[in-house]
Order: C-alpha cells, then structure tokens, then sequence
C-alpha cells in the first residue's frame, strides 16, 4: 500500500465538551487501536480529508507527539447533514499479526468480450482481505484480457500472495462480462441476414436450372 504521512497531538480529554472544542478548531479527534494502548489524538481536518477523499488506500504513518505508528483507518463517522468527519479510528499495523482491511478491486487488460460489444461489470468494487500488513498491495488487480462474454471471474480465480486471503466466499462473482442489449440485437439482424441470403440463393438458381433447360430442348 501507499504510505502518506500524518501528524496528530495527544488528546488530554476526551469528554464531549474537549471533542467539540477540537472540531471548532478545524481538527478532528481519533483513537488509535491494535497496540499495547488506546492512542487518543487529534489531526487537522484538511490535512485528513486529503487522505480520506482519495482514490487510494494508504497506509499512514502516524506522527503523534514525537512517537511513530503506523496504522490504516478502521472506521469514520461523519456528520449526517454537512458530511464532515466527526470522528476517525485507525488500526495500528504490527508486522506479526493478521488484520482485515477492505481493498479496492482494479480491472486490467481489454476484454474479449467488451471488444465485442458487451458490459463489464464489477458487483464488487471492494473486497474484505485478511493478512499480515507488509503483504497487502494497493489493489486487488484482476487480469480481463480473456474474459468473453458471459464469461465470470470468482474469488476463487484470484491469484494472491499466501500472506493473505480474501473473506468473501470462493463462489463470490467479482467480474462479469454481460450481453448488451445492442450485441442482442445485432446478432439477430445477422442471422436474419444470412437467413435472407442463403433464401435469395435458392432463388435465383431456378431461373439458371430452367434456361440450362431450355438450352437442352433446342439442341
């Protein structure tokens, strides 16, 4: 995963009157877990909505009063009208020990079947993995190139390392390639096409068989 950097100042409180006191001045309070002890803290608000409105998961390295972690983000909540954060917990990663975290799925390659005309879809845009921190990638990548349509990719056609493994179960459909309503229909205009053809054959073969006939008579 991406590391970024981030900076937050020990928390001496963490009443309601304090956490209020904090996000009036533009900061955001935090609990950190997974360690040896709850880490309560608190971030600038604009130095995390860079990182949480982001694309990308990352791994963050926690500057907390002098004191390094590293850690991912658990869980925020957000104010129900205004959609600011109110408050963010991360998990502290420690090499040794598994955790769980939600990954992004990211197609690559250029499908058969899309070529052809049919739709990708992805039912599962996220995937839940659990592993050691140090083995996780920036995304679950899925190969497509091959994919046909009406052809499926399930959890179990995922290649990862042995460090971790995806929750969903094996059966799960991650990635399909569906027929358009467009390939539909231009498959039946093909066939009435061919259809039309092989009928005007027949018919203008006749007229050849009857003056190949008539040739015959005069002679």
């Amino acid at each position: 995963m991406k590391k970024v950097s981030l900076s937050g100042s020990p928390r001496e409180n963490v009443g309601k009157k304090d956490t209020k006191a904090l996000r009036k001045a533009g900061r955001v309070p935090c609990s950190l877990y997974g360690g040896e002890k709850q880490v309560h803290f608190s971030v600038n608000a604009l130095d995390l909505n860079k990182i949480v409105h982001s694309a990308d998961i990352f791994q963050i390295e926690l500057d907390i009063d002098g004191r390094q972690y590293n850690a991912v983000i658990k869980e925020m909540q957000f104010h129900p009208v205004h959609d600011n954060i109110l408050h963010v917990d991360f998990q502290e990663l420690i090499p040794d020990k598994k955790i769980k975290i939600k990954l992004p799925v990211r197609v690559t390659g250029n499908s058969i079947g899309v070529r052809n005309g049919g739709k990708l879809l992805l039912p599962y845009r996220m995937l839940t993995l659990r592993g050691y921190p140090e083995a996780f990638p920036e995304a679950v990548e899925i190969d497509i190139t091959e994919l046909r349509i009406g052809g499926k990719l399930r959890v179990s056609d995922i290649q990862l390392s042995d460090k971790i493994s995806i929750l969903e179960p094996a059966d799960t459909v991650v990635v399909l390639v569906k027929t358009s309503r467009n390939v539909a229909a231009d498959a039946i205009e093909a066939a009435d096409a061919e259809a039309a053809a092989s009928a005007g054959g027949v018919s203008e073969a006749a007229p050849a068989e009857e003056a190949a006939a008539e040739t015959s008579e005069e002679e």
